[in-house]
C-alpha cells in the first residue's frame, strides 16, 4: 500500500482535498479529526491537558474550550509544545494503527493529512508526500472569510513551518488557486484518485 502525506498551511486547501479524495474512493485519515476526539472529556488527553492547563480550558459543556486553549498556545512557543507533547503521540498512534488496518485489508493507497508532516517528522512514515498550497493574500482571504482576525492569522502561520519550505520537502506540490476541478486534476494524477 502506498500512504500519502498530505500538508499545508491553514486555509491552503487540505480540506478541499480531503473532501475530492474521500469522494474518490481514497481512504483519508485526518490528523485534526483525531486530535479532537482524543481531548474528549474522559480521554486521557483531555485529563492531561486540564492538570496542565487549568479550568480556563473547561467549556460550560465541560468540554474542551478550543477557542480559549488556541489563545494560549498560539500566543505562548512553550505552552503550545506543552500541548503537542500530550497530543501528538497519541495522534500518531491513532493514525499510524488506521493505516495499518487498511494495510490489512489490502488497499492500494491511503493518504493522511497531517498539516505538522514536516515539523513532527511524521512524512518518514509516508511513502511519498503532497504539501496543499496557494499565495499568502489568497489564504489571507480564505481564513478573513472565515471570520478569523489578522492576528489569529499570524499566529497560526508563526506556529508553523513557512509553506516555502514545506513545498521544498514535499514529493509534490498541489497549486491551490484554481477551481476545485484544477485542484481535482492534479491530486487525480498524484495518487490515482477517480
Amino acid at each position: 500500500m502506498k500512504v500519502f502525506g498530505l500538508t499545508g498551511g491553514v486555509g491552503m486547501g487540505k480540506t478541499a482535498s480531503e473532501r475530492f479524495l474521500r469522494s474518490s474512493g481514497v481512504p483519508v485519515v485526518d490528523t485534526d479529526v483525531l486530535a479532537r476526539q482524543i481531548v474528549e472529556p474522559g480521554q486521557p488527553a483531555w485529563e492531561e491537558i486540564k492538570r496542565s492547563f487549568g479550568d480556563e480550558i473547561v467549556g460550560s459543556d465541560g468540554g474542551l474550550c478550543r477557542e480559549r486553549l488556541a489563545q494560549i498556545v498560539f500566543s505562548d512557543a512553550a505552552a503550545r509544545r506543552k500541548l503537542e507533547a500530550i497530543t501528538h503521540p497519541r495522534i500518531r498512534e491513532r493514525w499510524l494503527g488506521q493505516i495499518e488496518k487498511w494495510r490489512a485489508e489490502g488497499r492500494s493507497r491511503a493518504v493522511v493529512v497531517v498539516p505538522l508532516l514536516f515539523e513532527t517528522n511524521s512524512e518518514s512514515q509516508c511513502d511519498a508526500s503532497i504539501c496543499v498550497a496557494c499565495t499568502a493574500a489568497t489564504q489571507r482571504r480564505r481564513l478573513l472569510g472565515r471570520g478569523w482576525s489578522a492576528d489569529q492569522i499570524n499566529q497560526r502561520n508563526a506556529a508553523q513551518w513557512p509553506i516555502e519550505k514545506k513545498m521544498a520537502l514535499a514529493d509534490y506540490v498541489v497549486w491551490t488557486e484554481g477551481g476545485l476541478d484544477v485542484l481535482a486534476g492534479q491530486l487525480q494524477r498524484i495518487i490515482g484518485a477517480q
